[in-house]
Order: structure tokens, then C-alpha cells, then sequence
């Protein structure tokens, strides 16, 4: 269960419980006060069988009596109760940070979990052994291409290499019962493949894009990530042939899905104009409780473009290809933004500089979120302001080795629920 994302579960028990009064306070409570009011008594067998008397006019006086009740019931105050099931979920990997083996086998007694300083209590935990829900998140658009080419032109290269990431990822990492989709985003996300065990549905999906030409310049990451973490409508399959085709499709979001759940992203960073901002779309991944696994491509356009003349500050630093404008500050930013994505959410950022490095980035994801132990707390703090809380997470493994030496990867904040806020 992600944080804010309760919404179902409180209406269906606010109901249950407001039934639950309705029926066993409300009718002795109301219409032996209106029996009283009106100065009318009722026998015990006419109380448990109103409608005994064969009389005529006792019925009329009966159903009479029934209608004033009903009248005086719908100016009662409804019973109002809540209950607070705003559990925050937090996925935590342990490993050493010298040899960068995980630890596992550990149970609930070895963590600890901190929210602004106070210990909270772990009330749900799980083992890594269920299977993953994930999001494969590609950026497919014209940039794609600039950042493949040498010579800045639109070859199949730039595709490849971007690409490469998700296609080894589904071939020699997606086990049995793992549950993928694959989405790509240039001006609008397009889900290909909505969540699958077919391997080979999930192959189609990435050859689909390696083959075809992106339709777009613009690369809306913000508005990507807001897709695939709270669901909406996407696009149907946008392709350089066909990018005047409109249709919609709805997509479900993975802050919708109580397992265990991550996303890996491919990507530049760079964000054109997406309609959230960045301070937005942080919030919704922090809250989201989803891990973000990033492969960052932006260190192969440094590699590829930093001794470009028109890299050179003294001819303005920037270089145009296709029609897009690109410059080292920005570049350095979308990073930054990255990891900042990365870290806030438990994931991690793997800054990708030749194709060489991709299967041991891949293996290590594979293995971080193959490792996610599951703990969840409700807060204690019932503050509603609207403000950043963080999150600690401590392990006690005894002398079994180095406190130093440990590494605790788990998400760092979520920001609290604003009253009347929207959530």
C-alpha cells in the first residue's frame, strides 16, 4: 500500500463503520426520542410487529408516524468516524559498501525506521522474494538520435545504444511472474506494452522503436513519470509515419499496486516543457513509495560532443543539431536531476559513458531490486501542512561486520498531505 494512495481503502471503511452506527445506534436512539417528543407510547407488540393491528386506521397512523420518523432522521448529523491508514511504505536495500554484496537474510528486528528524528514503528515488513512490477520508462524522441550520432544526424546508432539498456534488460534479467511495461516519452508518454510476463511481447515493444524514427524533438520527462507513478491517459503508439494519430489509452499507475514495484528509467534528463514543473513532479515520485532505477545517457553526449568547437564557451557553448538546442550547463542539470530522482525515491543513478558498461549496470539493478526488503509505519506525527518529512533507515547487524561499512538504500522523504489540498 503506497502512501496517498488510500483513498479507496478509507471510503470503504468509513462506510462500513458509518453503517455499522446508522444501523445498531440510530433507530433506538432516534425514534425513542421522537416517540417521547410527541407524547406517544407504543406497546412491545406493536414496537416488534408495527403493522399487527388490522385496523385501517391504525396503519394510516402507523405509516404516518413512519414518515415524520423518516423526516426527523435526515435532520440528524451523519456519524462521521476516520481512520488513518496512511501507511508509508519503504523498500530498503542492504549491502556492503566495500565489496558491494548484499546482505540478506535479515529479518524485521535488524531495522529501524526514523521519520524527522522520531522512531516510528514498523508494522508491515516483507523478505525479497516476491516477484517485480516495473516500468521500463525510455526516452524516445529526436534527442535520442542527436545524443547517438557522432555527426549529429538522425542514424540508427543513437537508437541502438540508447536502447541497448532496455533490450538486454528484458532478455537475460525478466524472470518468471516478473510483470513489465514498457513505456516511451518524447512530447507525450506512450505506453507499448501494458504489464506482461511475455518476454516476448516486451522484445516487440524496444525492436519496435529501434526499427522506426521518433516523431518528436521535445523529451517531456516530468510528464512521463507523472504517468507511469499515478496512471492517466496515454498516447497510442506515436511514430515518425504516423504522428498525427490522437487516440488515448488508460494507463494504471504503479502507486496503485500493493507488490513490489520499481522503475528503470533511460534517459537524457533533459525535460522541454512538460506541463508539471520540476518541484512537482519531485513530490510525485517521492511519494509515490516507487524506487527509481536510472541508466543516465547524458555523460555519452559529453563524450561524444565536449571538444565540438561549438561546445567552446567562446562561441556561446551550445550546440544545435536537428533542430535542438543542447549546452554542457544543461546537460549537467538534467543529470543532477536524475539523481536527485534516484536518490529521493531509494533507487540509484547510473551514469552510462560507453555501451561496454551496460551489462554490469543492468546486473546490478537486477540485483538491487531483486534485494528490496519491504517495511511500512503509519506516522505518528498527524501534522497536515504540506511540508517535507524525511526518512531514516538504521540496521543493527551486531558484529557481524563494520557499521561503517553498511549501506542503507531506501527512500529519503515524501511531503505530507496539506489540508484541503488535492491529493
Amino acid at each position: 500500500m503506497k502512501f496517498l494512495s488510500n483513498r479507496r481503502m478509507k471510503l470503504v471503511a468509513g462506510l462500513a463503520i458509518a453503517l455499522a452506527v446508522a444501523l445498531s445506534v440510530s433507530p433506538l436512539l432516534v425514534n425513542d426520542q421522537t416517540f417521547a417528543q410527541a407524547g406517544r407510547k407504543t406497546s412491545e407488540n406493536q414496537k416488534k410487529n408495527p403493522n399487527a393491528s388490522g385496523n385501517p386506521e391504525e396503519a394510516a397512523r402507523q405509516e404516518q408516524e413512519k414518515r415524520d420518523r423518516q423526516k426527523i432522521d435526515k435532520t440528524q448529523p451523519p456519524a462521521t468516524m476516520s481512520i488513518d491508514t496512511n501507511v508509508v511504505n519503504v523498500e530498503a536495500v542492504v549491502y556492503n559498501k566495500k565489496t558491494g554484496s548484499i546482505l540478506g537474510g535479515l529479518k524485521k528486528e535488524n531495522f529501524e525506521i526514523y521519520e524527522d528524528g522520531i522512531k516510528q514503528e514498523i508494522e508491515n515488513f516483507a523478505t525479497p522474494e516476491a516477484p517485480v512490477t516495473m516500468v521500463l520508462l525510455l526516452e524516445y524522441s529526436k534527442l535520442v538520435d542527436v545524443l547517438g550520432s557522432p555527426a549529429g544526424g538522425f542514424f540508427e546508432f543513437g537508437r541502438v545504444e540508447i536502447l541497448r539498456p532496455a533490450y538486454e534488460f528484458v532478455s537475460r534479467f525478466v524472470q518468471p511472474k516478473d510483470f513489465i511495461s514498457v513505456v516511451a516519452y518524447d512530447i507525450r508518454p506512450t505506453p507499448l506494452v501494458d504489464f506482461t510476463d511475455d518476454k516476448s511481447k516486451l522484445m516487440a515493444a524496444v525492436n519496435l522503436l529501434i526499427r522506426n524514427n521518433p516523431a518528436f524533438s521535445e523529451s517531456n520527462l516530468f510528464d512521463a513519470l507523472n504517468l507511469v507513478l499515478k496512471g492517466g491517459k496515454g498516447d497510442s503508439v506515436v511514430l515518425e509515419e504516423n504522428k498525427s494519430k490522437s487516440d488515448t489509452t488508460e494507463y494504471a499507475g504503479l502507486e496503485e499496486v500493493n507488490s513490489r514495484t520499481a522503475i528503470l528509467l533511460v534517459s537524457s534528463g533533459l525535460d522541454t516543457f512538460s506541463k508539471i514543473n520540476f518541484d512537482q513532479a519531485r513530490k510525485i515520485v517521492e511519494n509515490a513509495g516507487v524506487p527509481i532505477y536510472v541508466i543516465g545517457t547524458g555523460n555519452l553526449f559529453m563524450k561524444l560532443y565536449d571538444n565540438h568547437p561549438a561546445m567552446d564557451p567562446s562561441r556561446g557553448g551550445v550546440l544545435v543539431a536537428g533542430g535542438i538546442r543542447i549546452d554542457r550547463l544543461s546537460m549537467l542539470q538534467a543529470q543532477n536531476t536524475l539523481k536527485t530522482f534516484a536518490d529521493s525515491t531509494g533507487g540509484k543513478y547510473f551514469p552510462v559513458t560507453f555501451a561496454g558498461e551496460i551489462p554490469n549496470v543492468l546486473q546490478s539493478v537486477s540485483a538491487l531490486v531483486r534485494n528490496q526488503y519491504s517495511l511500512g509505519y503509519t506516522p505518528t506525527n498527524t501534522r497536515q501542512e504540506g511540508k517535507r518529512r524525511k526518512i531514516q533507515v538504521k540496521v543493527n547487524l551486531g558484529d557481524q561486520i563494520d557499521p561503517k561499512l553498511v549501506v542503507i538504500q531506501h527512500r529519503q522523504s515524501y511531503v505530507e498531505e496539506k489540508i484541503g489540498q488535492k491529493k
